[in-house]
């Protein structure tokens, strides 16, 4: 589907059509999809909020963004390629008047990051237009697309998020309203799915009856009530929205004014949020579960500590997502705590073509070494995942050459061993170190002197919830939601591992 994730927005703006994004310094992280943002808030500047909402998920995705607002039955839509600061100004957003909006930002999953592909996706029906942003990846979209373009639809894009709004466009068309004609969509769709839909009569949100992906709602202060929908709180916290609480698996929200309605659309739910939300995706300050993300990532290290503790004189995270564990292994280790790396936060978007002698240490554009803290030490280097090992490698390389002893890595989730079909981008299996290498054969390429990795219970325990309420198809091949053969075999190489 599509490349890898770097650690954060910074290392995700340089993808770019360089030669740095060659594959031997693409990041050894899985990638998310997107992130969406919804507002009903007359009386208010939505396109702004919207703007900032999305400024605060752009960790979610960096390729495109995109905002429809609502100005009665008129819909207005900007969207392009780019960072959010990047497609938007105040000149863009004054033009985008209305009561209510829809937001996107996006990473390429069904569909290539080109223009045509941003979203929100707009189609006319007889009630108007609709407005779709999507968080996920549908599984039957050959069988979607060909029932879609037997039915003469104009599709115009290769996403599965466009087919979602023509298959509710379908409905309406035929009778419907909006809140059936959705609902009547959703069950046509298999997969992972968070929506937010704008209409002129209101903002919908959505989630698939595992609730795979995240999608909460907000409050704004004031009256009448004004609400607002995001995959993460901190969509809610920068625009000062009050958390009320997440859109629940098979879910519909409706929201006008009149206030919120929910909808339970489909009858046989079974939550699998994805593992990977907590664990990486989601930034360190959201909310799950009643506690932000960084407490868990916390507890995360400290499980670490217990199960591989080693000797050592310092320990740290790799920037940023690392940290959390990195101290929580510290706290539970006793060994001290940290900074051997330094993150360049501030490189931007570039399209000039880095020196050979740059290329083969493009980490250091990123990542550069503290050499007085590294000198003679025996170090813990802390991080949430490996998904390829090419960085992770020269990760230890550089640490090495800044005068590191021993280098000992310890990694905060389970070897990754299968592809990811539901809005997460991971490569054939085959090009999972994991899957075709033990853990003593990935140290011995990664050059560490050792490397452990948490267990899955481990994993799962640490949340404290119900460990059946998650997805980990990642570590262990158990995908909640059927896949096709077809589709499986694009990424599904090898036998399915037992964790």
């Amino acid at each position: 589907m599509i490349p890898y994730h770097p650690d954060s927005l910074d290392d995700y703006s340089q993808q770019s059509d360089n030669a740095i994004n060659s594959d031997e310094n693409r990041p050894d992280k899985p990638e998310e999809a997107c992130g969406v943002f919804g507002i009903y808030a007359p009386g208010e500047d939505v396109a702004k909020l919207t703007y900032f909402g999305l400024y605060a998920l752009q960790h979610r995705g960096q390729e495109s963004a995109g905002i429809a607002t609502f100005e009665g039955t008129k819909v207005h839509l900007h969207k392009d390629m780019g960072l959010v600061s990047q497609v938007f100004n105040e000149t863009v957003l004054q033009e985008l008047p209305g009561n209510l909006a829809v937001g996107h930002t996006r990473y390429s999953t069904t569909g290539s990051s080109r223009k045509v592909n941003a979203q929100p996706a707009v189609v006319e029906t007889s009630l108007g237009s609709l407005a779709l942003a999507h968080n996920g990846n549908l599984v039957n979209t050959v069988e979607l697309r060909e029932q879609l373009l037997k039915n003469k639809c104009n599709l115009v894009t290769t996403t599965d998020s466009e087919m979602i709004a023509f298959a509710i466009a379908e409905e309406v068309n035929a009778g419907a309203n909006w809140l059936d004609a959705t609902m009547e969509a959703c069950r046509r769709c298999q997969g992972a799915f968070s929506l937010v839909i704008g209409t002129p009569d209101g903002v919908m949100g959505v989630r698939d009856p595992n609730g795979i992906r995240p999608l909460v709602i907000g409050l704004l202060a004031g009256e009448p009530d004004r609400y607002v929908l995001a995959s993460e709180t901190c969509g809610l916290d920068i625009i000062g929205a009050e958390y009320v609480r997440d859109v629940q698996p098979g879910e519909l929200v409706w929201i006008n004014e009149e206030g919120l309605t929910s909808i339970q659309w489909h009858q046989q739910t079974q939550r699998k949020l994805c593992i990977f939300e907590m664990i990486y995706f989601a930034r360190p300050d959201s909310l799950m579960h009643d506690e932000t993300l960084y407490s868990y990532r916390m507890r995360l290290g400290r499980r670490l500590a217990a199960e591989s503790l080693v000797e050592a004189d310092l320990v740290f995270g790799v920037p940023d997502s690392g940290i959390p564990a990195a101290i929580g292994f510290s706290q539970a280790s006793g060994i001290a705590y940290g900074e051997g790396l330094i993150k360049n936060r501030y490189v931007g978007r570039t399209f000039i073509q880095p020196t050979q002698s740059m290329r083969e240490s493009g980490l250091r554009m990123k990542l550069n070494p503290l050499k007085d803290v590294l000198v003679g030490k025996r170090v813990v280097i802390v991080d949430d995942s490996i998904v390829r090992g090419t960085t992770s490698r020269k990760l230890v390389k550089t640490l090495r050459e800044a005068g590191a002893a021993e280098v000992h890595m310890r990694i905060s989730s389970p070897p990754v061993t299968h592809p990811c079909f539901y809005g997460i981008d991971t490569d054939t299996q085959d090009q999972l170190i994991a899957a075709t290498k033990s853990v003593e054969e990935i140290a011995k390429q990664l050059e560490v002197d050792t490397l452990a990795y948490l267990s899955w219970e481990g994993m799962l325990e640490t949340t404290r919830e119900d460990t059946n309420s998650f997805c980990s198809a990642c570590f262990t091949g158990d995908y909640p939601v059927a896949i096709p053969e077809q589709v499986k075999r694009s990424k599904l190489i090898l036998e399915k591992v037992v964790v």
